[in-house]
């Protein structure tokens, strides 16, 4: 029942999907029927091929356990022998491929230059207080939803989602001190309603807008088959010009900032239109109205965040790997990818002070982007020989961001702290004041206004947070800065920057911290504790090139058919895949996908591979309805 359950799940969306005609539909189902087949009767070991989730245990809380965990240092005696495939980083794309890989019964080792696991999603602990550094919300990881189904699965369900407030995000537009607070509520019909509620003028321009955003949550699903499907027909498909006939997403893609000056003149509601895009990292001039329109549909379930923080993703993924005789090592950067005589991949060079290491496997998945894989990791004759760099003639890494991490002394409740974030603007012309911040020479950045800031209060969204940390909270404070601000100091060793550097950053953060306070006052006299991340913290910690925290930008002309056929699992490389944020979009749900989209190609399940999943939510929901 359940079998037959997916299918007619699999036939509704594409009876729901954006679609160019009624053949396309035809052949669709009848390609779906064909996938099925094949999935059902196809040979090798499914990942998700039974249900793998077992009751939530207690939270570890002893640090030392949980260190054994994410902490493993590199060893030459804990590389595990006769290994499958190997993992190049450990962020969700990382760690997420190596644990499907893993439920399919392949041995994978994670090789992780930082010395704990996690990439993005790690956390860090200092004078008793504990910080998220990339981890902020996450979307659609209920209702039985992929997002949830994945997750469940590569954690066995001991990654446990707490919902944040109805109101997940706050906008605070105009002067600091008393700004206008527009709230963005979960739910369509909620979220819809309150923009009407606060734009009463311009109902006609926000149903539009809602009306596009869900034309595009349907019709992205194609930016995601171009990269499953075959190559070959990928490549037919777009350069026949049949994409654009079987969908109209490509069409969305012009500037947001031009698609929301076409709904509306009003200039506070074209800047709610586009509140979110630090979410992905780029101005309204250049992002993609597609990919904000993702973003938004993507929190319109509400915003959910790790219970017990961010650093349980990594510690609850990993066992799965460790269960299949792999293992994930830290302190451990990779300085080369091996290339044989016959043009394969088969290992990887890890760099140690006492001598270089060669670890050998068939399979070698790189998740450490595109730039770092194919400028630094890749000898420069395979790099010529297959034209790998022509890719960065079409993107660039993206943008690079500055954070503040903030101890306060007192509860969330003691300092009225709501689980959910703030998005702060000094106006509404969001791309000039932050293109005026962003060309000014670096002096003048602590003495003057910072015109866009994300705040998080991390302690506020984590059930556990009191137990843990009594008598406390965190706040993090994110902004966007050049690297170019930065660069000087690169090559510099961590603590050891120097005064400039150190008066520049504390600088930037005192005029940040300032301007929070303008906005909770109640904070001000509470400060116990503050550090500072630049785009070269990151570069050092986090293994990013110029400091950026999304990857490749997301400008729209990342977002081109053409594009989507290079942006794949599979590079020209026999034996070398990439996965990770670069192939999809940023964030911790996309880089997810991507686990899936790679694991699904090494395996040779690359359109089964979801179907699986999508019959793992059936069953649930069947199960479900029988409890």
């Amino acid at each position: 029942l359940a079998n037959m359950a997916v299918f007619g799940k699999m036939f509704a969306a594409l009876a729901a999907a954006d679609v160019g005609a009624s053949a396309w539909f035809a052949v669709g189902f009848l390609g779906v029927l064909a996938i099925y087949i094949v999935w059902k009767f196809g040979s090798g070991t499914s990942p998700f091929g039974e249900d793998a989730t077992r009751p939530a245990s207690p939270l570890v809380t002893d640090q030392s356990v949980r260190d054994k965990v994410l902490k493993q240092g590199f060893a030459i005696k804990k590389v595990p022998e006769s290994l499958d495939a190997i993992v190049i980083g450990s962020g969700i794309g990382g760690l997420g491929t190596a644990a499907i890989l893993a439920k399919a019964g392949k041995k994978v080792l994670v090789l992780e230059q930082h010395d704990q696991a996690g990439g993005c999603c790690h956390t860090f602990i200092d004078k008793g207080f504990e910080f998220d550094v990339g981890i902020h919300y996450v979307g659609e990881v209920c209702n039985r939803l992929p997002n949830q189904i994945i997750s469940d699965q590569i954690t066995e369900g001991q990654l446990v989602w707490e919902e944040m407030d109805e109101e997940y995000d706050m906008i605070a537009l105009g002067s600091f001190d008393k700004p206008r607070r527009i709230p963005m509520k979960r739910g369509w019909e909620e979220f819809r309603n309150n923009l009407i509620q606060h734009f009463p003028e311009e109902g006609k321009a926000i149903n539009e807008f809602v009306s596009r955003i869900q034309a595009i949550k349907r019709g992205g699903v194609v930016w995601v088959i171009l990269k499953i499907l075959p190559l070959w027909l990928a490549t037919f498909l777009v350069k026949s010009g049949l994409i654009h006939w079987i969908t109209s997403f490509f069409k969305h893609t012009r500037p947001l900032r031009k698609v929301t000056q076409e709904l509306t003149d009003n200039k506070d509601l074209q800047c709610v239109m586009s509140y979110n895009f630090g979410d992905y990292g780029v101005l309204p001039d250049k992002a993609p109205f597609a990919m904000q329109a993702m973003v938004m549909a993507h929190f319109m379930e509400g915003g959910f965040y790790p219970r017990g923080g961010a650093s349980e993703i990594a510690f609850h993924i990993i066992p799965v790997i460790q269960k299949a005789g792999g293992a994930v090592l830290v302190r451990a950067p990779v300085s080369q990818i091996l290339i044989g005589s016959n043009g394969n991949a088969y290992g990887v060079r890890v760099h140690k002070s006492s001598g270089d290491v060669d670890i050998h496997a068939p399979v070698i998945v790189s998740g450490v982007g595109f730039t770092n894989t194919y400028k630094y990791l890749l000898p420069k004759e395979i790099v010529e020989k297959h034209k790998l760099n022509d890719i960065f003639q079409y993107v660039k890494p993206g943008v690079g961001a500055f954070s503040v991490f903030v101890g306060l002394k007192g509860t969330k409740e003691e300092l009225g702290l709501k689980p959910q974030n703030t998005w702060a603007f000094m106006g509404n012309d969001l791309d000039g004041y932050l293109n005026k911040f962003m060309a000014q020479d670096r002096q003048a950045a602590g003495q003057d206004v910072v015109p866009l800031m994300f705040l998080s209060f991390p302690s506020a969204k984590d059930s556990t947070w009191n137990n843990r940390y009594p008598g406390k909270s965190t706040c993090v404070i994110i902004t966007f800065t050049p690297y170019e601000w930065w660069e000087q100091w690169k090559d510099k060793r961590v603590m050891k920057r120097g005064e400039e550097y150190d008066q520049l950053k504390q600088a930037l953060a005192q005029q940040m911290w300032q301007q929070t306070c303008k906005l909770y006052p109640q904070l001000k006299d509470r400060l116990e504790y503050m550090e500072v991340g630049t785009p070269i913290t990151n570069r050092y910690y986090i293994g990013c090139d110029r400091g950026e925290i999304y990857g490749l930008d997301h400008d729209t002309d990342r977002f081109t058919p053409e594009l989507a056929l290079k942006l794949r699992p599979e590079t020209p490389i026999p034996g070398l895949f990439m996965t990770g944020q670069d192939l999809v979009t940023g964030g911790y749900a996309a880089s997810l996908a991507a686990a899936v989209i790679t694991a699904g190609s090494v395996l040779k399940r690359s359109m089964s591979i979801w179907l699986d999943v999508m019959l793992l939510g059936v069953k649930g929901s069947f199960n479900k309805k029988d409890v």
